[in-house]
């Protein structure tokens, strides 16, 4: 007789157990196919001809830099302790050890980059006193530093300098140690005992950097990653911890857990996977390595028991304790452009793996300055370029406040994108430089007609954080205007760049000028108006002109911008004009072009531009606004060749009814006639805007409109009675 188990045969061997890395269990163990080794290969060799590694030299001056701010600051611990009166054998133990975090530790720098250190020392030896006056005043008497800037009060408190000429950022930690071991280990939870907040962040960086190398399945396939997505977030205008975006340990965590998810993944498959999880992960979950760990009474990462915590947007907790979360800067627009950046990347790499595209495709640089119509322009000036640099510094990690306020001021109705780039004029002699954000109208939000967003109240707030630096000095100053994408500075495009038309000076602009001494808020008007503004100061208030935007098919010839501001002055009788010559003369009088900076925004100005940048069919999505009062520039034109077929759609667009209803057909084509050749104007034709075109016709249109002027006249007559 012949048993089941003979008809059956053998049992299979049992499934070898899936070996977990992290929180969850892995996607997928699949190991690379020949297709992907060779999409890898051809990654690596990308990331080579792009400059991306390091040469021996180059590596070599990095070690022996590191060796010489090791011996300078042994030897200031030694001093310290020989003046606090302490034996000669403490002075001779007396020690300080140097550790390296961030991309330096993790493997992945690259020509260029700096080195992020932190200094371990004593527990008699403080931060406030010891390390930001004495071994300051150290390193600034030393040839080989330049650039030093203290920055005592950052979340991190960091000393910035170059030595030879390599960047370093240095932190400090005091442990509750007399005598610091050279072989101090410190992913030890020992170290933490007895110290503050301050200390805690700055011991951090070094412990999770090395917890990051011990959770990943394969170290070499994870820098290949990290080196790689690290620079498409740089081309991509996405890196940067900030002004809200993700930094260095943001991205690297975010790559480590996806060689969790997928251990056995090459660095091609990573990149791929990487983007492919994150289009789709939903945010707030957080992104975590491994599970929260509680011990000395430092608060850590739980939503559930802290309340800060569940308004953060993107969640990427630390894997070291405390656990904290690294990218609470990021906001719900930086979040809105991030996301958009990963569907980026991601339909590239689904053409990749098709062999339908190169690697070179991906890193594409965002076209920044061609995704929006209106930006916001931060000048930063200064009296030299040491002051510059701390002034800088200051503003610009102050940067992203002026985004949350814009975005809590306007219900989150008004978008802002700051880009992280800076840019200098370099035609100006004076210490300057600029940073730039893009505003759009939140995508899918009803306009209501006339409606306009605020934002003095923002930049006002905006200004008294400015206000606070401690080391401000004579001549740093921060200007905060407005500016259309037709208005933007020359240096802020490439050299090769080629625009079609000079810009003109608009009747309508306003300006922020935020210094120290003086807060008011400073509104731009024309040269006309505010001579007629001091005849009759008891005269009737300026009506808000409504600006329909129309778009022009080609962007404007633009320059350094020519700022005037008029400041209005409760005891003022009329309006004094400053210029910029006032602070080092950033803006001459003889600027060629000029900046609009105006305090509030309509809707119909702020419309749903594309944001995504790319090179790769970009070009329709960033020409259209929306507008509930504009056409296109395409369907004007078409307008003019068929006049009839279009006729009531202008009419409509264009025209009040008492108008429509007196003229007809003949006004329709009158405005037709004006549409088409003076498209910059952008001004409606109702009753408010052409009474101002009566009192101040020439500082509104081009003389080539002139010929109008009997036809406004007479519609004006016939509106108002």
């Amino acid at each position: 007789m012949v048993s089941s188990e003979g008809l059956c045969g053998s049992s299979p061997p049992a499934a070898a157990p899936m070996t977990q890395y992290g929180v969850t269990k892995p996607i997928s163990m699949a190991g690379p196919t020949e297709a992907d080794i060779l999409r890898s290969r051809d990654l690596e060799k990308f990331l080579v001809e792009a400059g991306l590694y390091e040469i021996n030299e180059e590596s070599s001056s990095r070690e022996e830099v590191l060796g010489r701010i090791q011996e300078i600051v042994t030897n200031w611990v030694k001093q310290l302790t020989h003046l606090r009166g302490y034996t000669d054998q403490m002075v001779e133990d007396a020690n300080a050890v140097i550790f390296t975090f961030g991309s330096y530790r993790l493997g992945v720098h690259g020509p260029g980059s700096d080195i992020d250190t932190l200094c371990v020392g004593p527990s008699y030896v403080n931060r406030e006193e010891d390390f930001f006056f004495v071994l300051h005043n150290i390193l600034a008497e030393r040839e080989e530093v330049t650039e030093l800037q203290p920055v005592p009060d950052a979340h991190v408190p960091v000393m910035k300098f170059k030595f030879n000429g390599i960047p370093i950022d240095l932190l400090y930690a005091s442990i509750s140690h007399l005598v610091v071991p050279h072989d101090l280990d410190i992913s030890d939870m020992s170290v933490l005992y007895n110290v503050d907040e301050p200390t805690v962040r700055s011991l951090n960086g070094c412990r999770v950097a090395d917890q990051i190398l011990k959770l990943v399945p394969n170290v070499e396939h994870f820098r290949t990653t990290l080196r790689c997505l690290k620079f498409w977030a740089k081309r991509r205008g996405v890196y940067s911890n900030v002004t809200g975006f993700l930094g260095g340990v943001n991205w690297a965590l975010l790559v480590a857990r996806i060689c969790q998810l997928y251990p056995n993944a090459v660095p091609s498959m990573l990149v791929s996977r990487f983007f492919r999880v994150y289009t789709q992960w939903r945010w707030p979950n957080p992104v975590m390595l491994c599970a929260i760990e509680d011990g000395l009474g430092f608060s850590v990462w739980d939503p559930r028991k802290n309340h800060r915590d569940r308004t953060h947007h993107m969640p990427i907790i630390t894997p070291s304790y405390p656990c904290m979360n690294s990218s609470y800067n990021v906001s719900t627009s930086t979040l809105r452009v991030m996301m958009e950046q990963f569907q980026y990347g991601n339909s590239i790499c689904e053409k990749i793996e098709l062999n339908r595209a190169k690697w070179s495709a991906l890193f594409e640089p965002y076209l920044f300055f061609q995704s929006y119509t209106n930006y916001l322009q931060v000048d930063i000036l200064a009296a030299d370029a040491d002051d510059l640099r701390s002034w800088k510094g200051w503003v610009e990690s102050r940067l992203r406040q002026l985004t949350l306020l814009i975005e809590r001021d306007t219900y989150g109705k008004l978008q802002c994108h700051p880009y992280p780039q800076e840019y200098v004029d370099a035609s100006k002699p004076s210490a300057h430089c600029a940073f730039f954000m893009g505003l759009q109208r939140k995508q899918g939000e009803i306009i209501h007609e006339g409606h306009q967003f605020d934002i003095r109240g923002s930049v006002d707030e905006f200004r008294h954080s400015i206000n606070m630096y401690m080391f401000w000095k004579p001549g740093m100053e921060i200007y905060v205007s407005h500016v259309r994408r037709k208005q933007l500075p020359a240096y802020v495009h490439p050299d090769d760049y080629k625009c079609s038309r000079n810009l003109r000076l608009t009747s309508h602009q306003q300006f922020y000028k935020l210094s120290r001494n003086n807060g008011v808020a400073y509104q731009t008007e024309s040269a006309e108006k505010c001579l007629k503004r001091k005849k009759d100061l008891d005269g009737e208030n300026s009506e808000q002109h409504r600006l329909v935007k129309q778009r022009s098919p080609d962007r404007d010839q633009s320059g350094s911008p020519e700022i005037i501001s008029h400041k209005l002055s409760s005891n003022s009788t009329g309006c004094s004009t400053s210029g910029l010559d006032e602070t080092n003369g950033f803006a001459g009088a003889n600027a060629s072009s000029n900046s609009s900076g105006i305090s509030s925004c309509s809707h119909e100005d702020i419309g749903n531009e594309s944001t995504a940048g790319s090179s790769e069919g970009s070009n329709g999505g960033y020409d259209n606004l929306l507008s509930s009062r504009s056409d296109s520039y395409d369907d004007l034109k078409s307008s003019v060749e068929d006049e009839h077929a279009d006729k009531n759609r202008v009419l409509q667009d264009g025209l009040p009814k008492e108008l429509r209803a007196k003229y007809g057909g003949w006004c329709c084509s009158k405005v037709h006639e004006w549409s088409c050749r003076c498209r910059v104007c952008e001004e409606s034709l109702d009753k408010v805007f052409l009474r101002s075109i009566l009192n101040d016709f020439s500082s509104v249109f081009h003389m080539q409109c002139f010929s109008l002027y009997c036809f406004l006249w007479c519609s004006f007559c016939c509106i108002t009675g």
